[in-house]
């Protein structure tokens, strides 16, 4: 117990977590939106077509869990899937015009944050917190596939 409390990383990286999940959840609920339906529609608009273990994955959830997903998704007529040409048994999740309309409204509300955050920081400031919070992701990321991977103990 070296440091004080307040100059941990971790309560602070998850302090920011907290607010902008909060943040993000009051606003897609409004749009009837979980935080992974939403960005599950971001990722199919800037990928294309998906399997739902790309998008697990892309996502931060389990396989069984974005099943789920996508069937609501699907059931709401947010997405379409459909077998893939290269294996027979997985199927391509894609957006409908639906699913883009709505992830055009909703971002438009979402995109507000990132603009405030943005204008909270210098230019210089803002390259120098990306650049920080990408090493930090790499580390928490390290330290993970260690403690999973049975290292470390």
């Amino acid at each position: 117990m070296e440091a004080p409390i307040e100059n941990d990383l971790c309560l602070r990286i998850r302090r920011s977590e907290q607010a902008l999940m909060a943040h993000h959840e009051a606003v897609l609920r409004t749009y009837g939106l979980t935080m992974t339906q939403y960005t599950v529609l971001l990722f199919l608009s800037r990928e294309g077509g998906m399997s739902g273990a790309q998008l697990a994955r892309s996502c931060g959830v389990t396989q069984q869990s974005m099943s789920s997903v996508l069937t609501t998704m699907e059931t709401k007529e947010l997405i379409r899937r459909e077998t893939s040409p290269v294996h027979a048994k997985v199927q391509i999740a894609t957006l409908t015009d639906e699913g883009r309309t709505l992830l055009d409204r909703a971002y438009q509300e979402v995109v507000v944050l990132e603009r405030a955050l943005t204008e909270a920081f210098t230019p210089s400031e803002h390259a120098a917190l990306c650049e920080l919070l990408e090493r930090a992701t790499t580390v928490l990321v390290q330290q993970t596939r260690q403690r999973t991977s049975g290292a470390g103990h």
